[in-house]
């Protein structure tokens, strides 16, 4: 039953793919979280970049078209891509 039900759209609905942290680093006072996307058969780049500033914990959400087959490998990119935001941006990144 289970088969008909999937051919005609009638199986339940599917959660969406959430991202999820692959890998953290501190860098010049701010936290880099890569959380990987799964993009078809591929990962995507995407991350935050996290800073306390006056008590309040602010949050920078990136994300990159580029796409990796391998999991630590686009965690390695992810981290990268976070280090060249913050030195590009720094201070003016919560702004």
């Amino acid at each position: 039953m289970s088969f008909w039900k999937n051919l005609f759209g009638g199986g339940g609905e599917k959660q969406p793919a959430t991202p999820s942290v692959e890998a953290r680093e501190e860098f010049e006072g701010y936290v880099i979280k890569a959380m990987l996307m799964k993009a078809g058969g591929e990962y995507q780049i995407a991350g935050t970049i996290e800073k306390e500033v006056d008590g309040e914990t602010k949050t920078y959400s990136f994300i990159r078209a580029d796409k990796f087959s391998d999991k630590d490998d686009c965690a390695a990119a992810t981290l990268g891509k976070g280090r060249q935001i913050i030195r590009e941006q720094g201070r003016f990144l919560f702004d």
